[in-house]
Formats: structure tokens, sequence, C-alpha cells
């Protein structure tokens, strides 16, 4: 291996740089992520007033609160690593994201501190968003300036693993409190541990990049005295570095922003809300999912070193968009056949007037539905079966179960609480018929396929390895070292900030809206469809490229 001066390092250097940067990088994922995997629990715990549906909608949203606020910290550290130096960024970064995380772990809840709970948890929220914007970009930079032209696919495939690991470590950690405490206990204070013993990982991540020194490249960049003094201007005011922003964002992004975060998040919504799979068999399913498919990262980075970046990114999307809708439709019926059967035999149709019918998305928990469609259709919302919408003859809104036949009433001139126990006795009506016409009320643990859902599982989990493995690689090999950090930050966090992020909530969402589980399918077909024509089409291949020549 050549020498330092050359930009490369020695082999233990190298190692050095990888474990130190890795483990910070894990350590933040790990902080963001078991806040998505305990959706449900800060559903109860922070918004208790709620009805389930809504509850379940706002904690997803507030899931993607923390995603919305990750491009402003990719410009804010951005801006700090392409003038003072990656490795003073990626200190700040890390820090921010553990006082955070343990700050939630100490928050009130909803029943001891009302509407002050969840303001909190958002403020918060941001704050984790906006430290993970600056974090990623750091690290895979700081990994592949040290890193050898022909190794640096498999090299940065190292950090490409850090989100399986982090995830990994949330879902063992949560798991593990579950088992020791019991549900109750967890649901009542258990929750809390996850994010309080992130202050451990917090120590023991700022000690290992304490001990790093800046990158070759930075270092050379600024004993050249070229370093950027307006990294934002000449990154998107410049427009051969747009153009390159524009091609990261709708060639790389969106689909990494679609195809991750349904494989590894909203599948985990899928189960749990629309099949009622119990929730530690879908942790044990994610986690063994999440592990089995970790060094899958490494081997496509490796790959990419081989083949290129764009060949084995472009499969990646295309085994996804294949394999979405058979996969959804083989996950539900090896899952909970019995929904399935019940469903193709039985199919629940709501005949009412469409012209009372309002959209079924309530992130906040405002509305109340005071219409018999409304209330027919945020009840069945909520139990995760699909139905159809028919227009009826009268007006009046009737439930059609199978061979049962319900009509829901109108609550518009009622008060809160009356309008609250019509919900109440319709629900109860409602899920009455569901049972008598073969609906289960959740999926039966001894009728499910495992290893169909399993497979399935690590088929999504391909794809988004294959996405995601080469990815660091390429986008770094884009921009030139003056604007690198802001450049590339930018859209890789507005594509999985804002496309992966909101994935969960409006997948939901559309759910809700149409009655139909498997339209929340519509939201990542889209988002794969479009890079891989725009990669096809504009993104270079950049597989060895030195650095220096960009």
């Amino acid at each position: 291996m050549a020498s330092a001066a050359d930009g490369e390092q020695k082999p233990w250097s190298m190692k050095r740089v990888i474990a130190a940067s890795s483990a910070g990088t894990a350590f933040e994922w790990y902080d963001f992520f078991i806040f998505g995997s305990l959706a449900l629990t800060i559903q109860k715990v922070f918004f208790a007033g709620l009805n389930p549906t809504a509850g379940l909608v706002a904690a997803l949203g507030l899931f993607a609160a923390g995603f919305a606020f990750r491009p402003l910290g990719a410009i804010i550290f951005g801006v700090i690593g392409d003038r003072l130096g990656r490795k003073k960024a990626f200190l700040a970064t890390v820090s921010l994201m553990g006082a955070a995380t343990f700050l939630i772990g100490l928050l009130p809840t909803y029943a001891t501190a009302g509407i002050i709970s969840p303001i909190l948890l958002i403020i918060l929220r941001i704050l984790q968003g906006i430290a993970l914007g600056g974090e990623y970009g750091g690290a895979a930079i700081y990994v592949a300036e040290h890193a050898p032209n022909h190794r640096r696919g498999f090299t940065t495939g190292w950090i490409q693993i850090t989100a399986s690991i982090g995830l990994v470590a949330g879902l063992l950690v949560i798991l593990a409190t579950r088992t020791a405490v019991g549900e109750e206990a967890f649901l009542d204070w258990g929750w809390r541990v996850p994010f309080l013993i992130s202050l451990i990982l917090l120590a023991i991540s700022i000690w290992l990049r304490f001990k790093l020194s800046e990158s070759p490249a930075f270092t050379k960049l600024k004993a050249d005295g070229d370093v950027s003094i307006s990294p934002i201007r000449e990154s998107f005011g410049q427009w051969a570095n747009l153009r390159r922003v524009l091609i990261a964002f709708f060639g790389i992004m969106l689909a990494q922003g679609a195809v991750w975060y349904l494989a590894f998040f909203y599948v985990q919504v899928f189960m749990t809300r629309s099949l009622g799979v119990p929730e530690p068999t879908k942790d044990a399913l994610v986690l063994g999912m999440t592990i089995l498919s970790a060094p899958l990262y490494i081997f496509f980075g490796w790959l990419s070193d081989h083949v290129g970046r764009k060949p084995v990114m472009i499969g990646g999307m295309l085994l996804a968009l294949a394999a979405y809708y058979p996969g959804f439709h083989g996950i539900a019926a090896a899952a909970n056949s019995a929904l399935v059967e019940a469903q193709e035999r039985r199919p629940v149709v709501v005949h009412t007037d469409a012209s009372t019918c309002s959209v079924q998305f309530d992130p906040v928990g405002t509305r109340q539905f005071r219409t018999s469609c409304d209330i027919a259709r945020s009840l069945l919302a909520s139990t995760g079966v699909s139905y159809s919408s028919r227009q009826s003859a009268d007006g009046r809104t009737i439930v059609a179960v199978g061979n049962e036949r319900l009509e829901v009433p109108d609550g518009s001139a009622l008060s809160g609480a009356e309008l609250k126990a019509l919900k109440a006795e319709t629900g109860e009506r409602i899920a009455s018929a569901l049972a008598v016409e073969g609906y289960p009320e959740s999926a039966d643990p001894d009728a499910m396929n495992l290893p169909l859902i399993f497979a399935w599982l690590m088929v999504f989990a391909v794809a988004a390895t294959a996405v995601y493995g080469p990815q660091a690689a390429a986008l770094v090999e884009m921009f030139p070292t003056r604007v690198r950090y802001t450049a590339m930050s930018l859209p890789y966090h507005v594509g999985t900030g804002w496309i992966g992020g909101f994935l969960p909530v409006t997948s939901f969402a559309l759910v809700t809206i149409t009655g139909d589980i498997y339209a929340s399918l519509w939201y990542p077909v889209v988002f794969t469809v479009i890079p891989i024509v725009v990669s096809l089409i504009f993104l270079e291949e950049t597989r060895g490229k030195p650095l220096e020549d960009v």
C-alpha cells in the first residue's frame, strides 16, 4: 500500500479510521432508530389523548420530523466540515445526538405532564435530526478520503453497515428490556432504558473520534490555502456542482429513501398494524433480517469496486421494484392467511354518500370525523382491514361485511362525549361483524409461515443493501474536496430525510385514505422508478476515480 503522503494509510491506520468512524456513526443510528422501532410505544406514552389511528400517525409523523430537519443539519455541519475540517464536524454531531437521545429517556409522559410532554419530545427529535444530518456525510467522506482509490467501495461499505448495526443494537436492547421487565412495566418505564444507556455509547464514541487526526485530503487543501470560503454558494450556485447535486438526488437518493426505509421500517408498520403480527415476533424477524443482511453492505461495496457503482445500485432498484407487490402480498398470506382469506371471501364494502367523506389523515389528532361516512372509514382504518367504497342510493352509510349489514349513524350533532360513545359502540359492532364473518382479531402465531415471511424480508434487504452499499463511494466521488461535505450531505439527507423519513407516515396515510392496505406501495414505486430512469441516462461511472481529479 502506498504511503500516507499519497493519501493512503498503512493497514493498521486504515482499520483505526474505519473503526472509529463506524462506531460513532453506528451509535448515532442506534439513537435515531430506537425511536422508529418504538413507534407504537411512543404513541401510547406521549399521545395518550389521541385515538389509536391518529396516535399512530402522529407517532410516525414525529419519527418523520426528525428526518425533516436532517437537511438543515447537513447544511450546518457541511459548512463546518468544509471550512474547519471533517473531524470537528463529526465530533459535534455525535455529541448533539447523544445528549438529545439521553434526554428523551428522562421526559415526562403525557399522563403526567400533558401537552408539554409531546412538545419537549418534538424539540429533542428535531435536535436528533439536525445531528444526524451532519453525521453521515462526515463519516463517509472521512473514510473515503483515507481509502485507496481501488478499494473505496469496500472501505466505505463499513460506514454503510453502521445503519444495520445501529438498528440491530436498538432492537436487541428493546427486546432484552421487554423480556426482562415484561410488557406492562416496559410501557410504564422500561421504554426509557434504550434511550438512557445511550450515555455510555456516547462516551465511547467521543473518545474514539477524539483520537483521530484530520483527513489527508482536507489537510492538503488547508495547507494549499484552497479551503472554500462559501461552501453553500459554491455547491449550489455553480452549475457544475449543482448538476452533480441534482443527479445525486434524483438518480441515487430517491431510491435510497424509498427502498431502504420500506425494507427496514415500513414493513414493520405493515406487519403489526395491517396484519396483526405480535410485536415480539415482528422484532425477531426484523432483527434476523438486519443481522443476516449486514455483511451485504460490504459485499456490494466491494462488488462496486470491481464492476462499477452504477450497475450494482440500479440492480438493487430493479429488484425492489419487481418485489414490492408480490412481496407484500406474500408477507400478508404468510403472516395472516385467515385475514387474506376473509377479505377475499367476505370483502368489506362501505355504502355511503361520497360527498360526506373526508380524507382519513389526521397527524395532530384534532379532527373528530363526525359524519357517518367518516366514522365508518376511521373505525375500519384503525382495524387494518381493507375495504372498498360505493355510492349509496339513499345517502345512508352501511358497512357490509359478508352477509352482515351495519348502519352507521351520523354524529354531527352530538357532543364530544356522545360522539366518543357512539364511535365506541359502533366499533364494537363492526368488530363483532368482522369476527362472525371470519376476520381474525390478530395473526395466529401458530399459523404463521415464518420462513416465507423471512424470505420476502431478505429479498427487500438484498435490494436495499445493493442500493446502499456502493452509495457512499459513489457520492464522495461525485464532488470536489472543497465542497464535498456540503454538496454531498444535502442531497443525501433530503433523499433519506424527506423521501425515506416520510415514507412510513405517508404510506400509512395512503392506507387510511383508500381503505387498501397495499396502497402504501404507491409511494415507494414512484420514488424507485424515477431514479432508475435518471441513473440510466445521467449518472456517470466513478469507480476507481482519484478524488483529486473530481
